[in-house]
């Protein structure tokens, strides 16, 4: 009998190749578009491509049909409103820069699909992402990277649990992003040339500060200071929500010299600014810990860390000194380290696991 699996079409060309991969291998497939956007007429990008608007609905049905798979949409948006949206903009104003595909991804495609699909009687889940699941030695399911390291999205799939990684299938992760369009292109699938999203997809002119505002109804942090590490004042800024760690565009300073914010401090809505050696450092702290190779962390464990999306990694020892909190010291200085991010631990090309950076 075959295995069903519930493919999560964005309408992309990752996920359409995903699903026609895992017919090809003799899966019984059904595809799915999780429905996220919460105003219709906000959230179409045609022109993005961005995986939230009804054009994602329409290349996502048509690419089922020309499969010949079942095809349906899902209501996701009372998850995505309080695992992604509300998430976001509670972090900015805490003074925190969230990543909230993390979030979308944990919360929204994995445990909201994984639980609706198994209940219709699937197997698997599956998507298009570039990662790799594997079964380790250890009993443990865990993520490898994919086969092209500048498509590779291990680091925002970190904190998936051990029954979404049994449960999960990856057929993208065996190719570059070359080869998935060239597939797309030989079977004549209408998203072969389709560009890749970018950015946070709910905020399509990136002006977060005044979505912040919208989604509070105004309520949001007033403005403030802009301070020394020594605490004087060098002028003000329009709110915390404008700024993130390492920032040195738009802060309105006129010093002489290019300064940056190397600390955001909602306690008493001050922006720290300093000079660009200020926002290196060679340690941090993260808690809301996710493991994923391993049960647990050993003392002193040799790793590299990726900081951010785009960060290529940086040598560094990590240890446990609380139940949900570790220390990460870097065996060099690291730009911009960002609380709300997420840092994630790679042994070779296995994903070890990661947390939320908090200090």
């Amino acid at each position: 009998m075959k295995k069903k699996v519930v493919v999560g079409m964005s309408g992309g060309v990752d996920s359409s190749v995903a699903a026609y991969l895992l017919k090809e291998q003799g899966y019984e497939v059904i595809g799915v578009t999780m429905q996220i956007w919460q105003e219709e007429a906000e959230f179409v990008q045609e022109e993005s491509g961005g995986c939230c608007g009804l054009s994602a609905v329409d290349d996502a049905r048509r690419v089922a049909e020309s499969l010949d798979i079942p095809y349906y949409v899902m209501n996701f948006k009372a998850e995505f409103q309080k695992y992604v949206i509300d998430y976001f903009t509670e972090e900015y104003v805490n003074g925190k820069t969230p990543n909230p595909c993390i979030a979308c991804n944990r919360y929204v495609k994995w445990e909201s699909l994984l639980h609706k699909s198994l209940a219709l009687g699937a197997d698997y889940i599956a998507t298009g992402h570039y990662a790799r699941v594997i079964h380790l030695q250890n009993g443990r399911f865990a993520l490898s990277t994919s086969a092209t390291a500048e498509k590779d999205q291990t680091y925002a799939l970190y904190n998936l649990t051990q029954e979404q990684l049994a449960h999960t299938l990856m057929p993208v992760g065996e190719y570059t992003k070359e080869e998935i369009r060239a597939i797309a292109e030989k079977i004549g699938l209408r998203t072969a040339n389709k560009p890749d999203s970018q950015e946070i997809c709910f905020v399509p002119d990136q002006d977060y500060a005044a979505f912040i505002e919208r989604e509070r109804g105004g309520v949001i942090p007033p403005p403030g200071n802009f301070v020394t590490t020594e605490g004087a004042i060098l002028g003000q800024h329009k709110g915390i929500t404008h700024y993130t760690i390492g920032q040195r565009k738009g802060l309105g300073l006129a010093l002489g010299r290019p300064v940056f914010v190397t600390r955001i401090c909602p306690d008493t809505n001050t922006v720290v600014i300093g000079e660009a050696e200020d926002v290196f450092s060679t340690e941090l702290f993260a808690n809301q810990l996710s493991l994923m190779a391993a049960e647990d962390i050993a003392p002193k464990t040799e790793v590299v860390a990726k900081i951010r999306y785009s960060h290529k990694g940086a040598s560094a020892v990590i240890e446990k000194i609380d139940k949900d909190l570790l220390k990460c010291t870097f065996k060099e200085p690291v730009r911009a380290i960002t609380p709300g991010q997420a840092v994630v631990f790679y042994q070779g090309d296995i994903v070890l696991g990661g947390g939320s950076i908090c200090a």
